[in-house]
């Protein structure tokens, strides 16, 4: 599995979790784990991913992710796991 860690921040609104889930749908890419939130009025999600099987390389999903987070007003974040994991390590 070639999974990824994508989190997505910003002011709450319609939308948000569709419009990803759309996106990654599109590029055949597989929700393994999703978790989210809603603070006050701000929105905040986490979600592993396997893109093994997709029809994009990781570089391609990050920068689409970027352009739907531009669109919807949120920040959309990706990281390979193996350095989110390195760089969470006690």
């Amino acid at each position: 599995m070639d999974k990824i860690i994508i989190t997505v921040i910003g002011k709450d609104t319609v939308g948000i979790i569709a419009k990803v889930c759309t996106f990654l749908s599109d590029k055949q890419v597989n929700i393994l784990d999703i978790s989210q939130t809603i603070v006050q009025d701000y929105f905040n999600m986490m979600m592993i991913v396997d893109i093994s099987h997709s029809v994009c390389s990781f570089e391609d999903i990050s920068l689409g992710l970027d352009k739907v987070g531009e669109g919807i007003g949120v920040v959309i974040k990706c990281q390979r796991e193996e350095i989110f994991t390195m760089m969470h390590r006690v």
